[in-house]
């Protein structure tokens, strides 16, 4: 993947998200029809993450009939979906991903092109749905997402402050609600070692000015001031996080916060949507929850987060007539007809035609807006990603320095780079 491809997946997460400012300000509407049975003759076996919208997808690609459609949607896909894609024939026919997890299955050479599928079945499919990389489309994107300010604004009024919008401002925000014995640890965060840890580094990070590789090169560039200063922001929000924040993810992170165990956390725009949602959510969490953009850090101009689209691919490793199976159901999964039902438009900032926008997909818009820097869709960045992962939380447990642990981390990426042949 070179560096032209990256910018046109990234364009592509960009022309989706700005398309829906267009949207607001036109208030488009768009008739839509179900397509009247989804017919296929061939498995069709889904691999991706566990999050409603994506649960959606998969229910809408198993309403088809005439052959069997399987998922397996789970917090542990990125464990699974290279080495499930990459027999022969593949285990998985489709999986699921975001920009970080379509790197290591392109790395792998286990996705095919899209553009004859694309041709013959995805006539309707906007531009802003087709991530393209050299030139040939490799997936289907139906969600945009970032990570942004969700908090209680009945608990910030108690303590006489405005919603924060720096991570500084938050910090004091978490002082003034424990001091005030409102809440013990009010700030959430999905901290869970591995993957977790690691995006909100990266969130930090960047936020604070950092350049993940040197300059024109893939060699790591973690290990500087900005990466010490984002692990000393992290280590002091997580004084005022549950003690077992090392295995919270944002299930559990949603779970303090349904509980009314939280105040102010950094959440994804996917899951915002839908948090107070579930059953025995008291009505005074769903009544004081409320949504702002990301935060900045360190008196930076540029928000602590990531934007992030996420798709369908279809697998390299099986025959032609699975291919089809599989793109024809995914079409069915994302037919504009779903967003007829209020739950599931709720669910996601959807790029699907005749998607109206939630209050709740303001965060993501505003993250669009403040110009918060996508996901780096490197080759190599997964393996960073991944050391980064293994690597905090030593840091975040006060076993050893942050430079430490950043040098830690450089160590573990440059060994995993030299293997893969990136240096």
């Amino acid at each position: 993947m070179n560096q032209k491809s990256i910018l046109v997946v990234l364009g592509a997460l960009l022309v989706g998200v700005v398309g829906y400012f267009i949207m607001l300000s036109q208030k488009e509407t768009v008739q839509v029809d179900k397509v009247a049975g989804c017919v296929i003759s061939d498995r069709v076996s889904i691999v991706g993450n566990e999050f409603p919208a994506i649960q959606t997808v998969g229910k809408g690609a198993q309403a088809c009939s005439g052959a069997e459609v399987t998922t397996n949607l789970t917090a542990d896909h990125q464990k699974i979906n290279v080495a499930g894609m990459s027999g022969n024939p593949a285990e998985y026919t489709s999986a699921i991903i975001a920009n970080s997890s379509i790197v290591a299955l392109m790395n792998n050479d286990v996705i095919r092109p899209l553009d004859n599928l694309v041709a013959k079945y995805g006539k309707d499919l906007k531009k802003n749905q087709l991530i393209t990389i050299d030139g040939k489309v490799m997936a289907v994107a139906f969600m945009a997402n970032a990570q942004h300010l969700v908090y209680r604004e009945d608990v910030l009024k108690k303590i006489g402050v405005e919603p924060p919008k720096t991570y500084e401002e938050m910090l004091e925000a978490a002082e003034k609600i424990r001091s005030a014995g409102i809440m013990q640890n009010p700030v959430g965060g999905a901290y869970k070692a591995g993957w977790n840890l690691a995006q909100e580094f990266n969130n930090m990070f960047l936020g604070y000015g950092g350049s993940h590789f040197k300059s024109g090169s893939a060699q790591p560039n973690v290990n500087s001031d900005a990466g010490v200063k984002a692990l000393e922001m992290m280590k002091a929000l997580s004084a005022y996080m549950n003690p077992d924040f090392l295995t919270h993810d944002s299930n559990a992170t949603n779970a303090e916060f349904r509980a009314g165990n939280v105040a102010i956390m950094n959440m994804w725009g996917s899951r915002a949507a839908t948090l107070v949602d579930a059953d025995g959510v008291s009505d005074e969490v769903k009544n004081g929850m409320n949504i702002a953009g990301p935060m900045t850090v360190g008196g930076g101009s540029t928000p602590a987060s990531t934007l992030w689209w996420d798709g369908w691919t279809v697998s390299k490793n099986i025959n032609e007539a699975e291919a089809e199976a599989t793109f024809v159901a995914m079409m069915n999964a994302i037919d504009p007809a779903i967003l007829k039902d209020e739950d599931i438009r709720k669910q996601a900032v959807w790029l699907i035609d005749g998607y109206t926008p939630t209050d709740a997909a303001r965060g993501v818009f505003a993250a669009a807006q403040a110009n918060t820097i996508p996901y780096p869709m490197l080759p190599y960045m997964g393996l960073l990603h991944t050391a980064l992962g293994a690597e905090l939380s030593d840091f975040m447990q006060g076993k050893e320095t942050a430079a430490q642990a950043l040098a830690d981390v450089e160590a573990a990426y440059i060994a995993a780079a030299k293997e893969k042949g990136f240096l």
